[in-house]
């Protein structure tokens, strides 16, 4: 895939207006996901994805493997594409199944063992849930439950 079949993907995916939402929202989620994980992690996830894509894990983060939650992940994803916290979290959600079909299983599993998934330390199953429902489908709409 590449990055006008990415791009085409999330923005037909999240319904968005036009290429410029679309690659923001791509940039918000991939940038802060790097920020979070190790440089070496970001590396093996990163390098199926259109080299494009790729750079805002990898060239545009400096400083890889923060500690923050999956509440901060939210936060910072809807700073970066100015969007409010629920619309950021579906996003990241959405993007993140996009992303899992287009990287090796094994580079998946070392972000999901990269990342906490019980409620009592940080929350990060809920980056997975769409992915865990069975991956999108045309007939999903955006969602509004809480981030928390």
């Amino acid at each position: 895939m590449n990055f006008d079949e990415f791009t085409g993907q999330v923005q037909h995916r999240l319904e968005l207006p036009g290429t410029g939402e679309t690659v923001r929202a791509i940039r918000a989620t991939l940038m802060t996901l790097g920020q979070r994980i190790p440089a070496g992690a970001t590396e093996d996830l990163a390098s199926s994805l259109p080299m494009e894509i790729r750079w805002y894990m990898t060239g545009a983060v400096s400083d890889h493997g923060q500690r923050f939650d999956w509440h901060e992940f939210v936060s910072r994803v809807s700073e970066i594409e100015q969007v409010d916290q629920s619309t950021a979290a579906y996003h990241a959600r959405v993007i993140i199944d996009l992303v899992s079909t287009q990287v090796a299983s094994s580079d998946f599993q070392q972000l999901r063992d990269q990342l906490p998934e019980s409620q009592e330390d940080e929350n990060w199953g809920k980056l997975f849930e769409v992915v865990d429902a069975g991956g999108w489908q045309e007939h999903e709409q955006s969602p509004t439950e809480e981030t928390k």
